[in-house]
């Protein structure tokens, strides 16, 4: 298989990130990660697909590695490890200063816009636009 497109997105962290420690709280974390997904997502393929595809979790597995507080300047990269059958394998790193922060991935599931079951997706068509 080909090399994987990283999507990247910047993030400046800011005071409602925080927890009561004035660290970046976990749940913000995985809500990073779902806009970057979503956001790769949606840049990445025609409306054709995207429209007739919803996706959920599975599964998260995330190692927090570092701190980040306020002001801080994060980059998400995220990309597309496979899809097979109706799933997807995602994975996603976050640093501070090229520091990596986060460490993640996400098992979606990808289900039929209409009836809300699971999708067979097209590997071929797919990994042509996720992969280099």
């Amino acid at each position: 298989m080909n090399s994987p497109k990283v999507f990247s997105q910047n993030i400046i962290v800011t005071k409602e990130h925080l927890d009561e420690m004035q660290h970046v709280n976990n749940l913000v974390y995985i809500g990073f990660l779902l806009e970057a997904a979503t956001a790769h997502w949606n840049n990445t393929v025609p409306a054709e697909i995207s429209d007739a595809i919803r996706w959920v979790v599975r599964k998260h597995e995330i190692e927090y590695l570092k701190q980040a507080g306020e002001g801080d300047l994060l980059t998400l990269n995220t990309w597309v490890d496979d899809f097979e059958g109706v799933t997807s394998l995602r994975y996603y790193e976050i640093l501070k200063n090229k520091t990596l922060v986060v460490k993640a991935k996400t098992l979606w599931v990808a289900l039929d816009a209409v009836s809300l079951k699971p999708k067979r997706l097209e590997p071929a068509a797919l990994k042509k636009l996720f992969f280099d």
